[in-house]
């Protein structure tokens, strides 16, 4: 099972990094900080790569967007030196829940548990 396991990190990433990453990130890289989910982010000594090790499935809308701006270098400076300053208005940051049991649902939707409201319309016939 082990020579299994190992076979398949070297070449999927969507359950964790691949060993190639592991590798990687144990040679190159410099821990940065951690967000509110446990994705760590790290980045190389001249600051030419940045990377984030998730905590769990691979799925870009799990980075919050404080991270999400230092990973593509809309910042210099990383959350954990320079907090992004939020407005009072704002929500908390929510992953993409497509495709999964919380994704929205509107009314008449077949996924909700609810009966559609009855309405008065009527479709269109031709004669």
């Amino acid at each position: 099972m082990g020579i299994l396991n190992t076979l398949f990190r070297a070449v999927t990433w969507w359950g964790g990094q691949t060993l190639n990453t592991q590798l990687f990130t144990w040679r190159k890289g410099i821990r940065v900080g951690e967000d509110a989910q446990g994705n760590i982010f790290y980045h190389n000594a001249d600051d030419s790569k940045r990377w984030v090790i998730f905590n769990g499935e691979a799925e870009a809308s799990r980075v919050d967007p404080e991270w999400h701006g230092w990973l593509h270098w809309t910042w210099d400076e990383p959350p954990t030196d320079k907090p992004l300053v939020h407005k009072a208005w704002e929500k908390p940051h929510q992953e993409n829940l497509t495709g999964t049991a919380m994704a929205y649902a509107p009314a008449g939707s077949i996924r909700r548990s609810k009966p559609a409201p009855r309405s008065d319309y009527e479709a269109w016939t031709p004669e």
